[in-house]
């Protein structure tokens, strides 16, 4: 990444000396971020570029981010907190606004460095998975007062799985690559659960589901841990903050953090639903998250965590079918291959269904 993005203008536009030492900082895929310090010893602050390609609507991020943080902020602080290490603290310009557009008409935001915190890949231990899970569930928690109905929707659609489904039916019907006659198998697999895809939708459709904040990247990297202790400090990347569902939140992080293999392994044998991993994760989650959750979101938790895996796998295969316009490839068949390892693990999920419920409603008494 290089440095010269972040030019004087930048800085002088949130209130920092064009001298600051100024470098970048890797791990996110989407925004260019660097971190800027203006004398040895003094703050430390962020900044990030935001991509207008995949955010086109800069401004409704912001005034999400400045929402929920603003929330998050009375909220830690009323019971004895740090509102400057437990959430993010956005810096507004020199005009007074939280968002800057460069000469360019690259919009910029200034956070608040956190120190001694570090985010992690990929959980390392069950530990670090069961910190995770109770920082995305102290988030939920801290929330759940917040009227979700008043936040943007920034990628519309982003968790409906329904409409996923139907990108999908899309892509076989325009064939874009000539690829639908390779997929038959896929294809089928994903048919046979079409009416599966419209559970937790109907479940809100009908009110029996509340519509809630939701961070819709709920991955590991997205936490950060303590150095020291290796507790959850705070819950980063707020770009996704949404209305959606809390089973959407729960089940994104179980995708991932229970499976046993990455997800573009293509040696299925080793695409595994570990359950400790999902009992880790869900012990911490629900400690911090489990009494604000209704009886129906409790029961839900585990389709969730099918659904999300699903959706996923449809993503991947729509996108195969129609050329690799989206998801980064390293190889020609390589969404092909994250599909069948999505629909494996989503195979191993449902085999594990009663189990998974068993263990929510236990840890719940």
């Amino acid at each position: 990444m290089d440095n010269s993005l972040c030019t004087p203008e930048i800085l002088a536009a949130f209130g920092l000396p064009p001298q600051s030492d100024v470098s970048p900082l890797y791990g996110g895929h989407i925004n260019d971020t660097f971190v800027a310090q203006s004398t040895a010893g003094s703050p430390r602050y962020t900044l990030q570029r935001i991509n207008r390609f995949v955010f086109p609507s800069p401004e409704d991020i912001t005034e999400n981010m400045t929402g929920v943080t603003s929330f998050l902020r009375e909220k830690i602080a009323a019971r004895g907190g740090d509102p400057d290490r437990e959430t993010l603290s956005v810096r507004p310009a020199a005009d007074g606004k939280f968002l800057y557009i460069d000469k360019e008409g690259n919009p910029w935001r200034c956070l608040g460095y956190i120190e001694n915190a570090t985010s992690h890949e990929t959980p390392e231990t069950l530990a670090m998975l069961e910190e995770a899970g109770r920082a995305f569930g102290d988030f939920q928690c801290l929330l759940s007062g917040y009227p979700a109905h008043t936040l943007h929707e920034i990628i519309p659609n982003f968790h409906n799985t329904p409409a996923r489904f139907a990108q999908l039916l899309e892509a076989v019907k325009n064939d874009k690559a000539g690829r639908a006659g390779e997929v038959g198998p896929e294809l089928e697999f994903a048919y046979k659960r079409e009416k599966a895809c419209a559970l937790l939708a109907d479940l809100l459709e009908k009110g029996e589901l509340p519509l809630r904040v939701t961070h819709n990247d709920t991955k590991m990297s997205n936490i950060l841990l303590d150095d020291v202790t290796g507790k959850a400090v705070c819950v980063i990347d707020l770009d996704t903050v949404m209305p959606g569902l809390c089973a959407f939140d729960f089940g994104d992080s179980i995708r991932a953090g229970a499976a046993t293999a990455a997800e573009d392994e293509t040696d299925l044998s080793k695409v595994k639903f570990d359950l400790e991993r999902y009992q880790a994760y869900a012990r911490g989650f629900l400690s911090a998250a489990g009494d604000i959750l209704t009886k129906r979101e409790l029961e839900t938790l585990p389709d969730g965590a099918i659904l999300m895996t699903l959706e996923v796998g449809l993503r991947f295969l729509a996108d195969y079918l129609n050329g690799d316009v989206y998801f980064r490839t390293a190889r020609p068949s390589h969404n092909l291959d994250r599909a069948r390892n999505q629909f494996r693990l989503v195979e191993e999920m449902e085999a594990a269904r009663e189990e998974m419920g068993r263990v929510i409603q236990e840890m719940m008494g």
